[in-house]
């Protein structure tokens, strides 16, 4: 949890414009950790961006994991009510509560979904060169990097304690196993019988059709 010492310092808060993260005033690591913390909305809107423009079902099945978990978070935190760290702190924040931490649950729902992708499915698909298994491990650190540093984000702002983002990574992570396999092993199978259903509604492109290849 947040120290007392830390509590009891006044702080001069600033807001990213149209977001609402805050961050000391003056502190520029604070500053680049509160943009660090938008991470999951930029994830959101390419994810928003995937769909429009690729219409594939497993990138659509991603996201419906993305708002299944956040559905989780949003239950959890109302069944545990567990209040965040300096109440108070911050004035602009869609929820009192803090256990487990939203941020943290997404970040590490799309990083472990992401490398059971990378690593199980891609796997399946390709016979990888040596230089494609570096940039995937590359890709995969990088992005172990991107998780750290929005779950500590979190703590540093004083949003959540330490256990609040621990737990939020747990559970994202969890979620983002159990969707992966759920969508591997149950939804795949069905994807093509989906799209020839789907596809004279929505007028989708010819290459729609060739879901497996996504």
């Amino acid at each position: 949890m947040a120290s007392e010492e830390q509590c009891s310092v006044p702080l001069r808060w600033r807001s990213i414009s149209l977001t609402h993260i805050e961050f000391p005033a003056g502190d520029l690591t604070g500053q680049v950790l509160a943009y660090t913390s938008l991470l999951p909305i930029a994830i959101l809107v390419g994810f928003v961006t995937l769909i429009v423009f690729k219409r594939e079902l497993h990138t659509i099945s991603s996201f419906g994991g993305l708002v299944l978990n956040e559905g989780v978070n949003w239950l959890l935190k109302h069944i545990l009510r567990e209040p965040r760290p300096c109440e108070g702190a911050h004035t602009t924040l869609t929820t009192e509560y803090g256990m487990p931490s939203s941020h943290s649950q997404f970040i590490w729902f799309f990083v472990v979904y992401f490398f059971l992708f990378l690593y199980l499915r891609m796997h399946q698909t390709n016979n990888a060169r040596c230089v494609e298994l570096l940039w995937r491990h590359i890709l995969s650190i990088t992005l172990l990097g991107v998780a750290l540093s929005v779950s500590y984000s979190r703590v540093y702002l004083l949003y959540h304690t330490w256990s609040q983002v621990f737990y939020g990574g747990v559970a994202g992570s969890t979620i983002g196993v159990v969707w992966f396999f759920f969508t591997q092993e149950v939804l795949t199978p069905l994807f093509p019988k989906i799209a020839a259903c789907v596809s004279p509604f929505f007028l989708f492109c010819p290459t729609f059709l060739a879901i497996l290849d996504c």
